[in-house]
């Protein structure tokens, strides 16, 4: 097939094309640094140390942190590949501590909730008995 036969048929000269274009940025993407995936995790660390995981939901925040660490270490060493990948993993374990700390906080307000609810109804019931009745 020459290159005029490309031309002859489109579709496979766009199929060709596309190809060739995903296996470069598939190459291309682990030679480049992971800066970007490594300051993503380091954002959802920073979010789930704002929402109490240190507190709520520690193994998982050191695991983060442990990974991060590894991560950024990767990147100084060029190892771009297991710096992404770190990256990616601490920030899966940042999100599960913030989705962890977020839950326990929602569970205890509502526990609060259903003992003032409690608390309300027997002084409501309390208050049913002294009333005099008609």
């Amino acid at each position: 097939m020459t290159n005029r036969d490309l031309f002859k048929f489109p579709l496979t000269a766009l199929a060709a094309c596309a190809t060739a274009a995903v296996l470069m940025t598939g190459c291309a993407s682990q030679k480049t640094p992971a800066t970007a995936d490594v300051a993503v995790s380091r954002a959802a660390l920073d979010n789930a140390a704002s929402a109490g995981a240190a507190e709520l939901a520690p193994d998982e925040m050191r695991s983060a942190r442990e990974k991060m660490m590894r991560a950024n270490q990767a990147l100084k060493d060029r190892d771009y590949k297991l710096a992404r990948e770190l990256a990616d993993q601490a920030q899966a374990d940042a999100k599960l501590a913030q989705s962890k700390a977020n839950s326990t906080k929602a569970t205890t307000a509502a526990d609060e909730i259903n003992e003032n609810i409690r608390v309300m109804r027997e002084e409501l019931n309390r208050a049913n008995m002294q009333a005099p009745q008609q």
